[in-house]
């Protein structure tokens, strides 16, 4: 590495370490923080984001990058030089169009919408939360200008987190995912009903639940010297590196599976993040890459692995040990067959891997809308139970199981909710590949056994941090694009015999 390269990252280092610290208090604020310390709270995260934008965005980084791209001129692309130089670059290019008035003013805002949705949600009243988030979307509009975009506005948010994603790609792999979809959910309506009432009625402990999550965290592979556990109302992982990564669930006495599947997926995500190299760590190589990538890793384990027979094989006797009672009686099937249930519900987190998707398609035509101005704030709760009608066929009774069940919107991220469904795609591509690669892959689940796994994804995509964008390291590790095909072919393979189609 040259001298000029190496002066860059120590900068960057710097700025890294304020990010990390303002996201420190993120933590505490959605797990720890008292109600009340909200003011002094978002001021301190309003000083810290606004000191790493302007670090990041000085002259001194210019003249550092600028120095550092004469250095690297002529290496390969997939160099680690090349492409830390490369995508500092993306990223000030990026930030310094966003001036620091407005990068203060959306970190107070979230702030205090993230405490306004919280007390809205617990109350339903979308009146608390609606100048929270008028503001915040007034906020993505003007920072999309600064950003900049040729077709959409929300081309230049979706990029903040799949990079160079354009919404018309978007919509047409959304198109190519619903109409496979729509025929699977009509034909899996008109079959029985599947009877999950041993979940539903029954009363699970919340201690238990908690250790029995400890124990799938612990065989996935995450490292509790660098994480740990905790509880928040809508589950989330955070990183201040790859030696400090957190993952958070949240319990219902009357739905282990919530809890279950929670841990697995935040599990996915801490895994990438613990996967990320050390030498990436504070520039802008460290961590996963885009968010539909960290979302293919979190989705993979939930769905293809802990979703799976083989996966219950070995875990649904522990579980049956943790509570004999509730479980009584139950087979493995009916065990299997119960949570891997389709059915049209009001909450995303807790949906289906087959109408999942369905509950992205709603979220992504409503920001859209947001952003163009073709949808009002105040008219958000009834245009959100209209796509409910439309795409689930029902109907939310109240704004908590409706518009204020997310907590992204309070956190100003729109253009997330896209990179869902995209990871969900790429997770079926890269199980795939993983299943092809790996002898006896899946019999190894029903051994407890998941590192052949965790260390084939720790080759082809956690080690390359934040190199490649997705499509960039779909291609080179997988020789694929982004495609719906894969993801439709095992929905139908697994649910034709979970439900006799």
């Amino acid at each position: 590495m040259g001298e000029k390269l190496e002066r860059l990252k120590e900068h960057i280092g710097k700025v890294t370490d304020l990010q990390f610290a303002a996201a420190v208090l993120s933590w505490d604020q959605e797990v720890y923080m008292p109600e009340n310390a909200v003011g002094p709270r978002s001021a301190q995260l309003a000083t810290l984001s606004s000191m790493a934008h302007e670090l990041f965005t000085s002259d001194t980084t210019a003249a550092m990058l600028e120095a550092a791209e004469a250095e690297v001129a002529g290496m390969d692309y997939d160099s680690d030089d090349a492409s830390q130089v490369r995508v500092t670059r993306r990223i000030f290019d990026e930030r310094t169009k966003i001036p620091t008035e407005l990068v203060e003013r959306e970190s107070k805002a979230t702030s205090e919408a993230f405490v306004a949705w919280r007390k809205a949600r617990e109350a339903d009243t979308y009146a608390t939360f609606q100048p929270h988030l008028s503001e915040l979307v007034d906020i993505q509009v003007e920072k999309a200008g600064y950003l900049g975009y040729e077709d959409h506005p929300y081309d230049a948010l979706l990029n903040q987190f799949e990079t160079g994603m354009k919404t018309a790609q978007v919509e047409a792999l959304f198109n190519d995912l619903r109409t496979g979809l729509v025929p699977l959910v009509h034909e899996i309506a008109a079959q029985p009903p599947v009877d999950d009432s041993f979940l539903e009625e029954g009363k699970y402990d919340q201690q238990r639940q908690w250790d029995f999550t400890l124990l799938l965290l612990h065989d996935m592979g995450y490292d509790f010297t660098r994480g740990r556990q905790d509880k928040a109302p809508h589950p989330f992982t955070i990183e201040f590196g790859n030696s400090d990564v957190r993952v958070t669930t949240r319990l219902f006495d009357n739905r282990p599976q919530s809890a279950i599947f929670s841990t697995v997926h935040e599990g996915g995500h801490a895994l990438y993040e613990m996967g990320s190299p050390d030498r990436f760590e504070r520039t802008a190589l460290a961590g996963g890459s885009t968010l539909g990538l960290h979302e293919s890793q979190s989705r993979l384990w939930e769905n293809q692995v802990a979703r799976s027979l083989p996966f219950w094989r070995y875990y649904f006797p522990i579980l049956r040990a943790f509570f004999p009672a509730q479980l009584q009686g139950i087979s493995l099937e009916q065990f299997h067959r119960a949570i891997n249930k389709v059915e049209p519900s009001l909450i995303r987190v807790e949906a289906d891997e087959v109408t999942y998707n369905l509950h992205i398609f709603v979220r992504f035509e409503l920001e859209k809308d947001l952003i163009t101005g073709a949808l009002k704030v105040a008219d958000v709760p009834d245009a959100w139970n209209a796509k409910y009608e439309e795409y689930l066929g029902i109907t939310p009774p109240n704004n908590a199981l409706g518009c204020l069940q997310d907590i992204h919107w309070s956190h100003g991220t729109i253009g997330y909710f896209p990179t869902y469904s995209l990871g969900n795609l790429m997770s079926a591509q890269i199980y795939d590949m993983a299943r092809e690669q790996i002898p006896g892959l899946e019999k190894g689940y029903t051994r407890g056994e998941f590192a052949p796994l965790l260390s084939w994804l720790r080759e082809h995509v956690h080690s390359h941090g934040s190199k490649f964008t997705a499509p960039e390291l779909m291609q080179r590790e997988f020789g694929q694009t982004i495609s719906a095909q894969p993801l439709l072919t095992y929905l139908r393979e697994k649910y034709t015999t979970l439900y006799g189609l």
